[in-house]
């Protein structure tokens, strides 16, 4: 069988191989001389079916089984010869051959790439170090008051923390516009949830007070529809709430899961639970930088593995001056998000 390899990039190849037609009919009149001795076929006696009966209803079926064969062979040999390492299945295809004396086929496949692994001795790694202190523990705890936060009404004019209730309606060219209009939203005044036109115009706002003013919406807002229109809104404020964080007492304590209300005991297990995921989190930045040093000196490239930290655009958000919400954190994952939020 003759074959040949090509290089076509740095890491495929292509073998041409080409298989005697010759040897391929021998082989095929012996598998069908085998095959007579046991095939069954209506009126004949098993074993005496004639071998012209067998090649025209099983031929072509055993021809195709001897050239796959006898490729696969034939690249197996050539992989084993070279000492190719093949990633994955290679493509097999027919050529047209000049000899008609010879069945032409072409196999394009893939190769691992040469890894070089770099001098691990000479590597260094620092290991981050930080110990929990109470400045720690009170930032994780004020974290789990703000999670905890009840509202009150209140009768004064809005202010930075307050959470607004408004019903609203937007207009473009005196006209509304799908996703402009809406009631019951909740904004609170500080948090950046909304666009800062609109929040801007709610501070100072009182309950019961309807508003109106001009909008424009950013020419990169997610809802192309109105991405670079100005627009009106007005807002009715239907009421006013300012936050009350609970106490740091027993009642606190034992909503944490502190039975006894400890407030001693409370601090002992936030400064724990942040000493695991600050623990955590120094291990996962360990073998992120161990994997970067392995990628750059083996592949030479930089090989960013980290997950992307912006928040992705919501195309559904329309005209809505909102951004949505994040959903809240059950108390399960409460300790954990609090304790990540101190350690970093």
């Amino acid at each position: 069988m003759q074959t040949s390899i090509e290089t076509l990039s740095k890491l495929e190849r292509r073998l041409d191989m080409a298989v005697p037609a010759e040897q391929i009919d021998r082989e095929v009149e012996q598998r069908l001389r085998k095959l007579s001795r046991t095939v069954r076929i209506d009126g004949f006696r098993p074993g005496k079916v004639p071998l012209k009966i067998v090649a025209q209803r099983y031929g072509p079926q055993v021809r195709s089984e001897v050239i796959g064969d006898a490729v696969q062979k034939a690249f197996s040999e050539v992989v084993k010869d070279q000492k190719l390492k093949v990633a994955g299945y290679p493509r097999i295809e027919r050529r047209e051959a000049g000899d008609k004396k010879q069945l032409a086929f072409s196999a394009t496949f893939e190769i691992y790439p040469e890894v070089k692994l770099g001098n691990v001795a000479e590597a260094k790694i620092e290991r981050p170090k930080h110990a929990v202190d109470d400045a720690d523990v009170d930032r994780t705890i004020e974290i789990l008051r703000k999670q905890r936060v009840t509202w009150e009404a209140v009768t004064r004019a809005s202010q930075s923390g307050d959470r607004v209730t408004v019903d609203f309606t937007g207009r473009i060219d005196g006209n509304e516009f799908p996703g402009g209009k809406g009631s019951g939203m909740a904004v609170v005044i500080g948090e950046g949830r909304v666009l800062p036109e609109f929040e801007s115009n709610l501070a100072g706002a009182s309950a019961g007070e309807h508003k109106a003013f001009p909008l424009a919406f950013p020419a990169d807002y997610p809802g192309k529809e109105v991405a670079g229109k100005s627009a009106r809104f007005e807002v009715d404020v239907k009421k006013l709430e300012a936050p009350k964080l609970p106490a740091v007492d027993a009642e606190f304590a034992r909503s944490l899961g502190v039975a006894d209300g400890d407030i001693a005991k409370m601090r002992e297990e936030v400064e724990a639970n942040v000493e695991r995921e600050l623990k955590k989190r120094i291990e996962s930045e360990l073998k992120a930088s161990c994997r970067s040093r392995s990628s750059r000196s083996s592949c030479g490239a930089w090989c960013s593995r980290r997950a992307p930290t912006s928040r992705p655009a919501a195309s559904s958000w329309k005209g809505c001056p909102s951004i949505p919400r994040r959903s809240r954190s059950r108390r399960g994952a409460a300790w954990r998000s609090a304790s990540s939020s101190a350690s970093s």
